[in-house]
C-alpha cells in the first residue's frame, strides 16, 4: 500500500491547512470516463471518484467531487451517453467537500432525487459546516436529501440498483455501497468502500466524536467479511484508476479490498497511538 502514501500525505495536508489553500490539481483535472465492467462507469475526475450505473430506466450516479467539477462530471456523463435528465437518483459516500460540492449544481442539472445517510444528512444541508473534525473550514453549497437511508437498504431504479452499507468513522455516515454488473454473461460482485483514512483527526479523547476509533473498527470489520470481485473507492489512486485505466492491471482482483483495509487500519492505529503518547 505504498503507493497510496503521496496521496493520502497531500490529502492530509490540505485537509490541515487553511481553506484558502489551492486543491491539488488531481483533484480537479479532467478525465476521460471509463467503463469499469458491465454498465458502471467511473465519471469523476482524476483523483475524485465517481460512478455512473447506467440502466434502461435511468442511471444511478454516486458522488459528485467538488463545486467546480459538476460541469466536468457532466461532460463525462454525456460522453457514456447519459443526458442529464437520464439521471434519476442521487447518492453519496460522505458529505465532504471533495465528494459532494458539486451535488447542489448537479441536482438542479438533473432533478434526481438524491438519498443521504441520516449520518451525514444533517452536515450536507449545512454545506459541510460544524463538522466534527473541520470546523467550517471546508463549506460547500448546502443541499437537502430526498429520502434518508437505512442500513442495508437497496436502492432500486429499474434493472439496476446499490445497496447501503453505513461504514462510519470517516464521517458519521459514511456509506460504502455494493452492487452487481455483468461481465461476459458473467456477475461480478462490487464495493465501493467510503473513505478510511483520519486526516487530521484526534482519533483519542475526540470530545465531538468519541466513538469514532470504534467506528472505524467496526466498519472495517463489517467490510473485512467481503471478498467482492471489483474493490473501488471514491479517492482514484485507492485502487490505482490510472494502471487498470491504461490496462497494466484488471478492475477484477479478488483480494483487493482486504489488502486496503489492512493498510486503512494499520494507519489509523498508528494514527492514534502516536496521539496517546
Amino acid at each position: 500500500m505504498k503507493r497510496l502514501l503521496p496521496i493520502v500525505l497531500l490529502a492530509s495536508q490540505l485537509l490541515t491547512t487553511p481553506a484558502t489553500a489551492a486543491t491539488p490539481e488531481s483533484w480537479t483535472r479532467a478525465v476521460e470516463p471509463v467503463r469499469i465492467a458491465g454498465n458502471l462507469y467511473y465519471v469523476g475526475s482524476e483523483e475524485l471518484g465517481a460512478y455512473a450505473l447506467v440502466g434502461k430506466e435511468g442511471t444511478i450516479l454516486l458522488d459528485a467531487p467538488m463545486e467546480e467539477n459538476a460541469e466536468a462530471l457532466l461532460a463525462s456523463l454525456r460522453k457514456i451517453g447519459v443526458k442529464p435528465k437520464q439521471v434519476r437518483i442521487l447518492l453519496n459516500s460522505h458529505a465532504h467537500f471533495d465528494h459532494a460540492g458539486g451535488f447542489a449544481k448537479i441536482k438542479k442539472a438533473t432533478k434526481a432525487r438524491l438519498y443521504l445517510s441520516p449520518g451525514d444528512a444533517e452536515l450536507m444541508a449545512r454545506g459541510g459546516r460544524d463538522d466534527f473534525a473541520f470546523g467550517d473550514r471546508f463549506p460547500f453549497p448546502p443541499v437537502k436529501a430526498d429520502a434518508l437511508l437505512t442500513d442495508n437498504q437497496t436502492i432500486r431504479l429499474g434493472d439496476v440498483s446499490m445497496t447501503a452499507l453505513f461504514t462510519p468513522g470517516h464521517t458519521r455516515g459514511c456509506t460504502s455501497w455494493r452492487t452487481t454488473v455483468v461481465e461476459n454473461q458473467k456477475p461480478l460482485d462490487v464495493v465501493i468502500v467510503c473513505s478510511l483514512t483520519a486526516p487530521g483527526y484526534q482519533l483519542v479523547k475526540n470530545e465531538k466524536y468519541p466513538e469514532i476509533m470504534e467506528d472505524y473498527r467496526r466498519s472495517i470489520e463489517r467490510l473485512r467479511k467481503l471478498d467482492p470481485d471489483i474493490f473501488l473507492s471514491n479517492h482514484a489512486s485507492f485502487f490505482d484508476l490510472q494502471k487498470k485505466r491504461e490496462g497494466q492491471a484488471s478492475f477484477v482482483q479478488k483480494g483487493e479490498l482486504a489488502r486496503h483495509l489492512d493498510w486503512a487500519w494499520g494507519r489509523l492505529q498508528e494514527q492514534a497511538q502516536k496521539q496517546r503518547e
